[in-house]
């Protein structure tokens, strides 16, 4: 089942990220020696530094703890399993929803959550978090059809572009080679 979550746009989850102590998501742009650039998932999209002691947690590596056979399921299949059930926004409000309605919510959607180790503060996050990214990033929940068809290319696209570069290196070298024979 993981298996099938990683063909479909479930691996932008590897992009997003949650950093400790902000509120929000963040699209991880690219390591600099001070940190990590990333920029927020929000209208504002702003690039931020973030050091290297900030505790930062990618999002296709976060998991939530189940009671059945696995011991947790992946955030991906969770979020998934939202979509099938709520479609592109939870409507359910982080601020104003009682615990036991949050709590409802993730039963519903995940039954075998574990529930000493899942608190409402997680149950709040994950809807938030699906919120922003169904909202900024709804590629993220595109079939697993679509991108499918289009691994093939990207992967011709790669294979084309590495052996252009082993062409032109060679082509490069010899011209070298000639001028200092000269």
């Amino acid at each position: 089942m993981s298996e099938k979550v990683e063909s479909t746009g479930m691996d932008l989850l590897k992009e997003v990220a949650n950093v400790s102590g902000k509120p929000g998501l963040f699209r991880i742009l690219k390591p600099s020696r001070a940190g990590v650039i990333v920029e927020s998932l929000d209208e504002k999209r702003e690039k931020t530094l973030i050091g290297p002691t900030a505790r930062v947690s990618v999002l296709k590596d976060v998991s939530i703890f189940t009671d059945g056979a696995e011991e947790s399921v992946a955030l991906s299949d969770v979020f998934l399993k939202i979509r099938e059930i709520h479609g592109e926004e939870v409507t359910l409000s982080v601020k104003t929803s009682s615990d036991k309605e949050l709590i409802e919510f993730l039963a519903e959607v995940l039954p075998e959550f574990d529930r000493s180790k899942v608190y409402v503060s997680d149950i709040k996050k994950l809807v938030t978090w699906y919120n922003l990214l169904s909202k900024y990033i709804p590629e993220a929940f595109v079939a697993g059809e679509a991108e499918t068809a289009a691994e093939p290319v990207a992967e011709a696209d790669a294979a084309v572009a590495a052996s252009e570069e082993a062409k032109e290196a060679p082509a490069k070298k010899a011209p070298k080679k000639e001028k200092s024979k000269a």
